[in-house]
């Protein structure tokens, strides 16, 4: 059965546009449904409540609607809360969705069919949104749980991700692995160039909800399987496996560096930027197994140069300095 109470909001500019949604979605019977007229006053809307869904016109004057899905994912982020975005649009070419899809889109309705179509998207948007909050809410239970544990000595208690101990720990199975079973070990360290610069200016409240923003965006980048641990007030390091060397490369982590730098995060003290640099620092068998010191070394020397560079760099880390 659907969920009549699924809160949604229609955002055109042209009224005609949006009374006929709007019209479309009561006569199904839904019940929350409320409509902006530009994108700055939806997302007003949406600071005073969360929608599950966002149904907006591509084309809009002041912020078209890959700008204002954009501002949403900004929002979801610091409100730990999916909001699902489908868009109004007469653009059909595949550039144009592919393009979109990459911002953060999840669905279109075409104009032409847009009555016929509404609905059954409607429907299938609130089993999404629905099923990515509960893991959304679960995962802060968990978070929240993890602090009152007694092995919490692993855990981050300002973000959920696991600490510096567990990175070594993990590191050195990693590392372990690569030398009984081939392959190779990425050590991926990602540090926020500007944190200091950061901290000057805003209070320790504020620092707190970017070190839990940037946690979360590299969390929704990484795969899976890799460990996604805060190394330091303003590093985080993802440690992976490769079963073929050749693999493990900075074209396999270039996704996050991408989307760390991408756009700011919203904090209550407005949206800040993050200048985040990047290495990788890889290890496999055939060179000789490297010990975890020397692992984290190399990868601290090669972030200082990719601060000084501002690209993501690669480096090995320096067996004859063993000892």
């Amino acid at each position: 059965m659907p969920n009549l109470d699924l809160p949604i909001l229609v955002v055109d500019d042209a009224k005609f546009s949006s009374m006929v949604v709007g019209r479309t979605l009561r006569n199904a019977g839904y019940r929350d449904v409320r409509v902006a007229n530009n994108a700055p006053a939806a997302l007003a809307l949406m600071e005073q409540r969360p929608v599950s869904v966002l149904i907006a016109d591509w084309l809009m004057p002041e912020m078209d609607g890959l700008q204002l899905t954009d501002r949403v994912r900004q929002q979801d982020e610091q409100n730990n809360h999916y909001t699902y975005v489908i868009l109004l649009t007469a653009r059909e070419n595949v550039e144009a969705l592919s393009e979109a899809f990459d911002r953060g889109v999840d669905d279109f309705i075409y104009k032409s069919d847009m009555t016929r179509q509404l609905i059954p998207r409607i429907f299938a948007a609130d089993r999404i949104a629905d099923r990515q909050n509960t893991l959304l809410r679960a995962n802060a239970l968990l978070v929240e749980n993890n602090r009152e544990l007694e092995n919490s000595s692993i855990i981050d208690l300002e973000t959920g991700l696991c600490n510096n101990r567990y990175a070594r720990e993990r590191l050195g199975e990693s590392l372990r692995y690569a030398e009984s079973r081939g392959g190779a070990t990425a050590y991926v360290l990602c540090g926020i160039r500007n944190w200091q610069e950061l901290k000057r200016k805003h209070s320790p409240a504020v620092m707190a909800e970017m070190a839990v923003g940037v946690a979360r965006r590299l969390a929704n980048l990484v795969r899976p399987m890799d460990a996604l641990c805060r190394v330091g007030d303003n590093q985080y390091a993802l440690i992976a496996h490769f079963p073929k060397t050749d693999q493990c490369t900075t074209a396999a982590f270039r996704r996050v560096f991408d989307g760390i730098n991408h756009k700011a995060l919203k904090t209550t003290a407005g949206y800040i930027s993050v200048e985040a640099g990047m290495v990788l620092c890889r290890a496999d068998a055939r060179n000789g197994t490297p010990s975890v010191q020397e692992m984290e070394r190399a990868a601290v020397q090669g972030l200082v140069d990719a601060y000084e560079t501002r690209r993501f760099t690669e480096t090995r880390p320096d067996l004859r300095e063993e000892g």
